[in-house]
């Protein structure tokens, strides 16, 4: 029986050039350990831009990023404006994909705005076009990373499923949302909530007729 302190040299290859470590006939899960890491090492030689070379503290974040954010979010919003739904999407992917990659050490909270607003700008882009599914998918994103304080999100990924069909779902996504922002400051949003899940409830029971 092994001892639980017992070692294993691991081959591991050092690249001189880009430092990435990798393994010859490594298991699969050796190589999902290695990408790991690798990624992790890509992403401090990417994100730490000063001469110390260690992560910065939480705050303040890195402004360019900030700002490139919020650039891809209003280009989509103007592009939303104009009918050009699909730019909308284009722009407010970028803005997500922006988002996702801050560093790890940079607050989760502004993070989770970030994307919550995003999601919930391309789902109403996904909505504009018919596309129900992809609109429901964001939205419940959306709703996922700020629960309270988010109406348009429970609304949007509640019609989605309404004009699907899934009503049985949506009547019960609808009654969490409603529960969730009830006490909220928003008054208007939670009565189009409520008027939804009303007309969804209406076509429950002519179903059952």
């Amino acid at each position: 029986m092994e001892s639980p302190d017992t070692f294993f040299q691991l081959p591991l290859i050092l690249d001189p050039s880009t430092k990435a470590l990798s393994s010859h006939n490594a298991s699969s899960a050796l190589e999902t350990e290695l990408d790991a890491l690798n990624a992790l090492h890509r992403s401090f030689i990417r994100d730490i831009d000063n001469p110390v070379g260690v992560p910065a503290p939480p705050m303040p974040v890195n402004p360019k990023r900030s700002a490139q954010i919020t650039k891809l979010r209003e280009s989509g919003n103007a592009s939303f404006k104009k009918g050009d739904h699909d730019g909308a999407v284009r722009m407010y992917g970028l803005g997500l994909d922006m988002a996702i990659q801050r560093p790890v050490w940079e607050p989760a909270g502004l993070v989770r705005e970030e994307l919550s607003q995003l999601y919930g700008n391309r789902a109403q882009a996904y909505m504009a076009m018919g596309r129900w599914a992809e609109g429901a998918v964001d939205a419940e994103c959306a709703v996922e990373l700020k629960k309270v304080g988010n109406v348009k999100g429970w609304w949007r990924r509640g019609k989605c499923l309404s004009e699907m069909g899934r009503l049985e779902e949506c009547r019960e996504w609808l009654r969490e949302g409603v529960e969730f922002e009830s006490a909220g400051p928003d008054k208007a949003g939670v009565e189009d909530l409520s008027k939804l899940l009303v007309d969804v409830e209406a076509r429950l029971q002519k179903r059952k007729v």
